[in-house]
């Protein structure tokens, strides 16, 4: 396989992937705050929860569309951009695909109608059954894409078939419970849950600096504080548990994204600074914070982090493995009756992917030297400098939010709605979770390199047989048309802010000075919502 349609195979799937996952973190927060805000509607009979329920959920919808969108394109490529990779794993990677189109996205799609056009034809109860539904379908939606995802992590529950030259599945629950699958998911959803929190937050903010929609902005800002402190918080202690699971499912990642090229006394460690230098296979003028890492990866004092090198030296043993499953695979191919070939590719069977790694270096993985099992073996190590800094990039992000959620916490306990300098904080760092998720993408799928599965087949090998001037021609058409998308996004979210939440006819409370039309602008400047 030509590289340079290897690396363009892999531009346009992270370009369409990453888009895609500026439209899913929103959807996933925006949905169960629908669910808490209606909720508090149903209960209060309220009609100013009744308006800023609709309100978001119009926003809501604006960014389901574009999701959907963009999400059914990523799917198609597997087919066309990934033929070899869904020929080898498609039995087991498409179950969860299709589990996810069936049980979820239908469940979704069918509810979605329900909630935006439903308010006047069901009661409340069925209305508030109908809002949850929609973020129960989204959350399952991220789950069993998370599901797949996750076995290209950790391919648990599955088997080389050497009948039929394929991967298929011997344990689906094993495959749904992978625990690498599980960390993603609470990971993810709690990450959008933070998105979620945050736009609503910011735009609530920027209606309390214009003085309008005062009813609206302030129970907005009350819900996304409170929801995203408990959402942020989650995010840190769902990412330790990421964490854990990289130690042992995944040890290249984590020792690249801690720039750990040598195995320390246990316990490891953490680098807070430092610059990975890939030459000289070293971590310049690192400052380290005794213990924590050895404590956050193994949950013990004595447990080991393995470093960079001695992993490489791992993988040489498992290259060599791999030569001998690899050999007795093609002796199988001439004779499947061949019993000691099929002895000897059964004790082998697991390192058989390390031996595909010589592809990249030798057309036959038989003849290789040391020399091309030095070069295979150092292939295992992903770019060190981009997850190290991508890893602190996206923690302190998450850090900062938490901190953040706890201010906006403490006004919204306090009904102080006229810190002017928070408010415009709040707008201008409305951008930083969308960048930590993108960061979050990042880190896992590059840190997987050279692997689209797992230690079973190298990423080179998996794209289907393209010419550069194709994977050019779809480049550029998915960005023109994602360019008029995002365009078209932009302008009706914009639109939407700008028009602000619609008042409802059905009866209000009467008396109440924040639960007058919540279309017009409140007088007096910023008031604190009034003790209910």
């Amino acid at each position: 396989m030509d590289m340079a349609v290897v690396e363009m195979s892999r531009l346009q799937f992270a370009l369409t992937a990453m888009y895609h996952f500026l439209f899913v973190p929103l959807t996933l927060g925006l949905s169960f705050m629908l669910v808490i805000m209606e909720s508090i509607y149903v209960m209060t009979g309220k009609q100013v929860w009744r308006d800023t329920t609709r309100f978001w959920g119009k926003l809501f919808g604006i960014n389901f569309v574009l999701g959907v969108a963009t999400g059914i394109t990523m799917e198609f490529q597997f087919g066309t951009n990934w033929s070899y990779f869904s020929h080898y794993v498609g039995d087991i990677f498409g179950a969860p695909l299709a589990i996810e189109g069936l049980m979820a996205f239908f469940l979704e799609a069918t509810f979605v109608g329900l909630m935006f056009f439903g308010w006047d034809k069901l009661s409340k109860l069925g209305h508030l059954f109908v809002t949850f539904m929609v973020a129960i379908g989204s959350n399952l939606s991220a789950l069993w894409i998370l599901v797949a995802n996750g076995w290209m992590q950790n391919p648990v529950g599955s088997f080389f078939n050497t009948d039929t030259m394929r991967m298929e599945v011997t344990d689906f629950m094993a495959v749904i419970m992978n625990p690498v699958a599980q960390a993603k998911f609470v990971h993810t959803v709690s990450a959008g849950y933070v998105t979620g929190a945050v736009f609503v937050l910011g735009v609530s903010s920027w209606y309390l600096l214009k003085g309008r929609f005062l009813p609206i902005a302030r129970r907005g800002f009350v819900v996304a504080a409170a929801f995203g402190l408990a959402a942020s918080l989650s995010v840190v202690v769902l990412g330790d548990e990421s964490g854990y699971a990289l130690t042992d499912n995944q040890k290249m990642k984590l020792a690249s994204l801690e720039a750990m090229w040598e195995t320390h006394p246990a316990p490891a460690g953490l680098t807070i600074v430092g610059i990975p230098d890939m030459e000289e296979r070293k971590t310049h003028y690192e400052v380290q914070i005794p213990w924590v890492l050895g404590l956050i990866s193994t949950r013990s004092l004595d447990g080991e982090v393995t470093g960079i090198n001695d992993l490489v030296e791992t993988a040489k043993v498992r290259i060599q493995r791999g030569i001998l499953a690899y050999d007795a695979l093609e002796t199988l191919k001439a004779d499947r009756a061949n019993v000691e070939a099929r002895a000897q590719f059964e004790e082998y069977r697991a390192d058989l992917g390390y031996a595909l790694l010589l592809k990249r270096f030798i057309a036959e993985p038989r003849a290789a030297t040391a020399e091309h099992v030095e070069q295979a073996a150092w292939s295992t190590v992903p770019d060190v400098p981009v997850l190290f800094w991508v890893f602190r990039g996206m923690a302190g992000i998450g850090f900062f939010l938490i901190a953040f959620f706890g201010v906006a916490f403490w006004f919204a306990s306090t009904r102080n709605f006229g810190h002017r300098t928070f408010l415009k904080a709040a707008v201008v760092v409305m951008p930083l979770p969308w960048l930590a998720a993108e960061m979050g993408w990042l880190l896992a799928e590059y840190g997987r390199q050279p692997w689209a599965v797992e230690g079973a087949l190298p990423t080179f090998l998996a794209p289907s047989s393209l010419t550069m001037g194709q994977i050019w021609t779809t480049i550029i058409g998915f960005t023109l048309l994602y360019g008029v998308l995002a365009v078209i996004e932009v302008r009706l979210m914009l639109a939407a802010i700008r028009h602000g939440p619609d008042h409802t006819p059905p009866a209000r409370d009467a008396g109440r000075p924040d639960t007058g039309p919540a279309t017009g602008p409140a007088t007096g400047g910023i008031a604190p919502l009034p003790a209910e």
